[in-house]
């Protein structure tokens, strides 16, 4: 290459080294579902009772002021299967951003050959001339239009989207272990509740045998006083299940063997809950927490700088390079002859295939357009399921205290049938079926208070709180 041509080539590289980097630079969508005045005030349901719009804390589960329960979400959030899972996805995204990232280093190639070559006119038993060919090249991308920087820019959202997704495992995981644990002790306190309804009408049982001996029952005043034993008798073996199915759910959880499950939880009978109002902050603070929307966000960010990385390619790709390299014929090794060098910019354009360059532009440009619509999305669902558990707690409480109501009622109906039966004022069909309604309403007493618990547990997990800091 002349003086000339080589001087006409670094003004070229000057000249484009001015130019802004290819594609749009990323900001957060700014007319979303995210800044809507709606979506980041106070909640519908923040007014109801139980609930402040305190900020929430990093680790909710401590709300519960139960030791227990803290330990097994730590275990949990150390050794779940999952959550390794989506730390092994962390690490790989984070070395894609290395990879690009070597993407502006200058690389490197070292080359040796070595042949021999015998000219047709030679006699077949003289040895042919021995060559060999040496070289060392190393080229500097510069990366006047930013492809390589959106590279980056696209391999750090994308790593900082899987980061969220990593986040919302942890999330769910620590929901799904407050639940499991919320599982056992409801198992056990609906265990107890029935025991205490069968106790009852055994005692109507034998109380009945006694009348029947004394002449004043019938044998089908003591059969039906069994058929009612027998049938909450009938409903406790359903609540071991559960309370066993629970437990083989928290070891797998905590990332052991279901026959490796928590013995000293096996015998939880108090229903964890938060004794003061719950801290939801507000929808601000939410769309900032949930994991799921920071991915949504954090794709969308890799996506805008795709389109840079697209757009990069109508520019040519000019990088500096030079190579130093010995050839020739073996006697001739190290000799001034063998010896040669170049230096200069090198420039690769793939000028003629614009319409596909373009058509690859059309498409970042669309995922840009369905990202923006998938963040959209995911910040209104959020609010859905946080509105949603809200108001499921708000009414669930409503409903609890009602039926708390309802099984004062009948447990004071029941002790007046009783009294009337021994006394011979009323029949032994109303006694049974006061105890009827006192087991029903015992149970669904007890099912509100399970539920109202578990409505506690999908309120933090709504509010996509537990990831901030590490255990």
């Amino acid at each position: 290459m002349n003086r000339a041509a080589f001087a006409l080539l670094l003004a070229a590289t000057a000249g484009l080294a001015a130019c802004t980097t290819a594609g749009p630079d990323y900001r957060p969508p700014e007319h979303s579902a995210a800044t809507a005045g709606a979506a980041t005030g106070a909640f519908a349901g923040a007014g109801e009772r139980g609930f402040t719009q305190a900020p929430l804390p990093d680790r909710w589960w401590r709300l519960y002021d139960d030791p227990v329960l803290d330990g097994l979400i730590e275990q949990a959030l150390a050794a779940n299967a999952d959550l390794r899972e989506a730390d092994a996805n962390l690490r790989r995204a984070t070395a894609v951003v290395r990879e690009a990232a070597a993407g502006r280093t200058i690389s490197t190639t070292l080359s040796g050959a070595a042949d021999l070559a015998r000219p047709s006119g030679t006699g077949r038993g003289l040895p042919g001339n021995v060559g060999y060919d040496i070289g060392l090249s190393a080229s500097y991308p510069l990366d006047l239009q930013g492809k390589i920087a959106r590279a980056i820019e696209a391999a750090q959202g994308d790593a900082e989207a899987v980061q969220a997704a990593r986040d919302a495992v942890r999330v769910s995981v620590a929901a799904a272990t407050a639940r499991a644990y919320v599982g056992v002790c409801a198992a056990n306190y609906g265990l107890g509740v029935n025991r205490q309804v069968v106790a009852l009408q055994a005692k109507t049982l034998d109380a009945t045998r006694r009348l029947r001996r004394g002449g004043r029952g019938t044998a089908f005043d003591v059969s039906r006083a069994q058929t009612a034993v027998n049938e909450s008798e009938a409903t406790l073996p359903g609540f071991e299940a559960d309370r066993q199915a629970q437990l083989f759910l928290l070891a797998t959880l905590m990332g052991r063997p279901p026959a490796d499950y928590p013995r000293e939880v096996a015998g939880c009978a108090r229903l964890p809950a938060v004794r003061q109002p719950i801290p939801i902050g507000d929808g601000a603070s939410l769309i900032r927490r949930r994991p799921d929307i920071r991915a949504a966000e954090r794709s969308l960010a890799a996506d805008t700088a795709r389109i840079g990385v697209a757009v990069a390619d109508l520019y040519p790709q000019i990088s500096l390079g030079g190579s130093l390299g010995l050839a020739g014929p073996l006697s001739g090794f190290g000799t001034g002859t063998s010896f040669g060098f170049s230096l200069g910019p090198l420039i690769s354009w793939s000028f003629p295939n614009r319409p596909v360059v373009k058509a690859r532009i059309a498409e970042a440009e669309a995922g840009v357009e369905a990202r923006i619509a998938g963040f959209d999305a995911a910040v209104l669902e959020a609010l859905r399921q946080t509105e949603t558990a809200l108001n499921a707690y708000a009414r669930d409480r409503d409903r609890m205290e009602a039926l708390d109501k309802a099984r004062e009622s009948a447990a004071l109906s029941e002790t007046q049938a009783n009294k009337l039966f021994l006394f011979g004022r009323t029949g032994f069909f109303d006694l049974l079926d006061a105890q009827r309604s006192l087991a029903m309403a015992e149970s669904a007493s007890a099912a509100a208070r399970v539920q109202l618990a578990l409505d506690q547990v999908d309120i933090f997990l709504s509010l996509g709180g537990g990831w901030e800091r590490e255990p």
